[in-house]
């Protein structure tokens, strides 16, 4: 009997990926997916969507990464769209930001500052006097619609799904890799890449610094229907072409604790509410936590490890569904041996290596 192989096994199910997935397809590679849930059920699922690329608000080595993928996101959308059938509901509305001060002036972004009667032209839901206003032209996209998408879309082009069972460690032989080990088989490749978001960390031999990073939300529906995503310093507002308003999010060092909090929820609410009374008649739909994968320097950790055949890509914190595009595009250029389109050194696993070397004993 011989025993099934692939060219590659991408380990975790969530937009990052199953984006992978795809890219890889596209150059002809056999694909395992192997996730240790439910694919897209994690922090994927749980965003709000809000593709954040301006310069006041992203880490500087991370903001040309997150800018060239912004611009894909598009084509990225159009793509899944065509080949799932779902529709991930990509908003190009833009966004409406409460600041102080001059914190929004910039000469290289186009951040827009506001006038109070425009605030009101652009969203007359808006309760007034929330301080200086600044319009970005940012988009958004449901991260539920587009993460079933990419599922669609990555069983379709035929990447092989295994789901329910964790990734423990690495199969090697000679220092290279081989495969995978879980709880319940072994799966072989000769390349393996680790998406495991959160959960990077657990795969022996290598203890990449990813850790959870809690944020808890909810969802309203019912008046007023929201054109612009809404951000202020105490909370965001995120509407859906559907009528829902996605209300987040909080940022808790809670360990991978994803229950919810009565009283977090009602302050969140509150917030919104004082951004924009008419929320109060609402009614609420549902609330959640995802776990956001968090690094020490919140920058991801990308490309090739010490070990042969074994990639990374991971650690995207708050910024996973809008690095999706770029980050499969990039990974599937590394793992192909070509030169990647950006400059990769600042995400390079080996910044957390060589720290733990230079560390004392």
């Amino acid at each position: 009997m011989t025993l099934q192989t692939w060219d590659a096994i991408i380990v975790g199910g969530g937009i990052i990926g199953l984006s992978l997935s795809i890219s890889m397809r596209k150059r002809g590679a056999r694909i395992l997916l192997v996730e240790r849930g439910e694919p897209g059920r994690e922090a994927s699922r749980a965003a709000a969507g809000m593709l954040v690329d301006f310069p006041e608000e992203t880490p500087a080595l991370l903001q040309p990464f997150a800018a060239a993928s912004a611009a894909m996101y598009p084509e990225f959308v159009h793509e899944l769209k065509d080949e799932s059938g779902i529709n991930p509901d990509l908003r190009g509305q833009g966004t409406i930001v409460f600041a102080p001060g001059e914190a929004y002036k910039s000469d290289h972004a186009p951040a827009e500052k506001l006038l109070p009667g425009q605030v009101a032209q652009l969203e007359p839901a808006l309760a007034a006097s929330h301080g200086p206003a600044f319009y970005l032209k940012e988009r958004s996209v449901d991260p539920r619609a587009l993460v079933a998408a990419a599922l669609k879309a990555a069983r379709h082009r035929g990447v092989d799904i295994s789901s329910g069972s964790a990734v423990t460690e690495l199969l090697l032989c000679d220092g290279r890799v081989e495969g995978v080990v879980t709880a319940k088989t072994t799966y072989r490749a000769p390349i393996v890449v680790n998406c495991a978001g959160a959960w990077a960390g657990q795969i022996s031999p290598h203890r990449f610094p990813t850790r959870p990073v809690k944020g808890q939300m909810l969802s309203v529906v019912g008046q007023p229907v929201l054109k612009h995503v809404i951000r202020s310093d105490e909370v965001y507002l995120v509407p859906r072409s559907d009528g829902r308003i996605l209300i987040g999010a909080t940022v808790e060092e809670a360990g991978f604790d994803k229950r919810t909090d009565a009283d977090t929820i009602h302050r969140m609410h509150q917030a919104a509410i004082r951004l924009v009374p008419a929320l109060e008649r609402a009614r609420v739909l549902e609330d959640w936590a995802g776990l956001r994968p968090g690094t020490p320097d919140d920058l991801p950790i990308l490309g090739a490890t010490g070990t042969a055949g074994y990639f990374v890509a991971t650690g995207h914190f708050r910024n996973g569904i809008l690095l999706a595009p770029v980050t499969a595009h990039v990974t599937a250029q590394v793992i192909a041996g070509a030169k990647p389109d950006y400059d990769l050194a600042a995400f390079s696993p080996e910044r957390f290596q060589q720290t733990e070397a230079l560390a004392p004993s």
